[in-house]
């Protein structure tokens, strides 16, 4: 996994009141997991040995038999709010967007119903989805990446 990747998802978690991220992708998971004040990085890889940087320390988690994560490339659109994710406008609609749509700026991407209030969540770059990274129905938390856009 790209260093500044996984260093962006450890300020994600040290600034948001979420005390664990886990991040499962076909190829291998990372788990970040904040207590004491320290957060340490859990990383799987199975073809070659975990980075390392200094402080939050990574280990490789010997526990976890999974392949390893492939560094994304691209932007990342991040949820605005605590709410639950839902891919369409309706159960049983067809998804606003799906992997290898290309969207334009402004394009709405999902919904994220906080408080009985359906918010719809735009497209903040002009590309292609590469990756969704809620499930339908799923809660999301704030700053939580949703998509992937090349």
């Amino acid at each position: 996994m790209d260093l500044r990747k996984l260093k962006t998802l450890i300020d994600l978690v040290s600034e948001s009141n979420v005390s664990e991220l886990e991040i499962t992708e076909a190829e291998g998971k990372v788990r970040i997991v904040k207590g004491g004040g320290v957060m340490v990085p859990h990383y799987v890889q199975a073809a070659a040995p975990a980075p390392t940087m200094s402080a939050p320390s990574v280990m490789a988690n010997a526990e976890l038999a999974e392949p390893a994560v492939v560094a994304e490339t691209g932007h990342a659109t991040k949820s605005p709010m605590v709410g639950t994710f839902y891919r369409s406008a309706t159960p049983g609609a067809k998804a606003f967007v799906e992997v290898g749509d290309a969207v334009k700026e402004g394009d709405t991407l999902c919904i994220i119903e906080a408080m009985k209030i359906l918010n719809e969540i735009e497209a903040d770059k002009t590309g292609t989805i590469k990756r969704i990274l809620a499930e339908n129905g799923q809660a999301v938390e704030y700053g939580q990446p949703l998509f992937i856009i090349e």
